[in-house]
């Protein structure tokens, strides 16, 4: 008996492709099981978990704090003007709203420091006055 020339293992395209497979195959798996799990609804509410979850963000968006929408008002007017408009407008609003004494001192602190920021601490100093006890000098001194 004469030995053949022939291989004894040939790499066919069956093989090639069962080594495609089982590279490709687990990637695919791994993605598609993970974006089944993001569909699924899990909180047992109808509707889609995705959609939920934007529905309460733009909710949330819409109903600010009276405070934070107020802060807003008064940074914006203290960049378009001065501080000292700003926090005359500070002054009216808690006055006109006892609700918002509470956050007064935070809010001439947020006015003092950003006075720092657009004025820098001497011009920013020289705008403070007795607006919640003192709270926008505060701010100057901790921003400076």
């Amino acid at each position: 008996m004469k030995p053949s020339n022939k291989p004894l293992h040939r790499r066919g395209p069956a093989r090639r492709i069962g080594r495609t497979l089982a590279m490709v195959l687990p990637v695919v798996l791994v993605l598609s099981g993970t974006l089944a799990v993001t569909r699924v609804n899990w909180s047992g509410s109808s509707g889609s978990v995705l959609a939920a979850s934007s529905e309460d963000a733009s909710v949330r968006a819409k109903s600010r704090a009276p405070q934070d929408v107020l802060r807003d008002k008064l940074l914006q007017e203290l960049q378009e003007k001065n501080p000292g408009v700003a926090l005359t407008h500070l002054q009216q609003a808690v006055d006109e709203r006892p609700s918002l004494a509470q956050h007064c001192v935070d809010l001439a602190r947020a006015l003092g420091r950003a006075a720092v920021h657009y004025y820098g601490p001497t011009k920013a100093q020289s705008y403070s006055r007795p607006v919640c006890d003192t709270a926008f000098a505060t701010g100057v001194s901790r921003a400076s």
